[in-house]
């Protein structure tokens, strides 16, 4: 499917091939990543744990370095809270999201900046805005940034370190239909 977008995108003059087309498919790959970890994200919130670490676990190399800066916190002093390999950081979630009472979560992703620095490396950075829902029917939604630095793993693409910059979290109230 993404590579027919690329084609698409190509052959519409979106884009102009360069002869680093390379480059061009490593961006598609890469830009993979951030829906992986968001449908991940939402399993857990869904409360299937399991499925949350199945979903993360192509996405980031195994000791990668996550870290989370909540709303008010200095975003050049060390972080709120951080893990070592998704599996950690799915514990984290799970437990940020039990605590907090959620019965499900959506995260979108957007503005994905991808660049490619050479065949093995990369920097992404990618916009939030998630819901979260609370049994009273009540909603929190959290809106950040993740700043993130992508390896290439045995020819994979993977999130080698993911910082998450979260700049308001509300709690919305209770929507009227």
């Amino acid at each position: 499917m993404a590579g027919a977008a690329a084609a698409v995108a190509l052959f519409a003059g979106f884009i102009t091939p360069t002869p680093n087309g390379w480059k061009l498919a490593a961006e598609l790959e890469i830009a993979k990543l951030p829906v992986c970890y968001a449908l991940g994200t939402d399993a857990i919130g869904r409360g299937d744990l399991q499925a949350g670490k199945n979903i993360y676990a192509p996405c980031f190399k195994s000791d990668a370095e996550l870290a989370v800066y909540f709303p008010g916190t200095p975003f050049n002093g060390p972080p709120s809270s951080t893990a070592i390999g998704a599996n950690a950081w799915a514990d984290f979630v799970e437990g940020v999201f039990t605590t907090s009472g959620y019965t499900s979560t959506q995260h979108l992703i957007g503005s994905i900046d991808i660049n490619v620095i050479d065949e093995d490396e990369a920097t992404m950075t990618s916009y939030l805005h998630a819901t979260h829902v609370l049994p009273d029917g009540t909603i929190d939604v959290a809106n950040g940034t993740y700043e993130d630095e992508v390896i290439r793993v045995n020819g994979t693409w993977k999130i080698k370190r993911r910082t998450l910059k979260l700049i308001t979290f509300l709690n919305l109230g209770t929507p009227t239909p």
